[in-house]
């Protein structure tokens, strides 16, 4: 499963290539603060929980002809959401760090940059 990190997605986006953006996160948390652009399809609870199916029932809401990053609060629900989209045919992938990784990123946080600096290494 692959991941995306923040750098990378903010330039995609702003060339305008961008894939489609999905945050499953609550939607209280995603109306707090997210992406611009991004898309909600809040079943993070279900998919924590186990529930596969509450993303493939919304499947509708996400196109199947374009790349697709998902994000959830940290990236481990997102990864579960990226297995489930992957299992039905997309082209997924998930934000590293999820939200709390972006805004690490665009607020250009010491902890950020201390991960940044890991990844290059690594």
């Amino acid at each position: 499963m692959s991941k995306i990190r923040p750098p990378e997605l903010d330039d995609r986006l702003s060339r305008g290539d961008g894939p489609f953006v999905l945050d499953v996160r609550p939607r209280e948390s995603y109306q707090q603060y997210h992406i611009d652009g991004s898309h909600n399809v809040p079943v993070y609870g279900d998919l924590r929980r186990g529930d596969d199916d509450a993303l493939r029932r919304r499947l509708d809401e996400i196109p199947d002809d374009e790349p697709v990053v998902t994000v959830c609060k940290a990236g481990v629900v997102a990864r579960k959401a990226t297995s489930v989209l992957e299992d039905e045919g997309y082209d997924a992938t998930t934000l590293a760090g999820g939200i709390r990784g972006w805004k690490g990123y665009e607020n250009e946080t010491i902890g950020y940059r201390l991960k940044s600096l890991l990844w290059r290494v690594m």
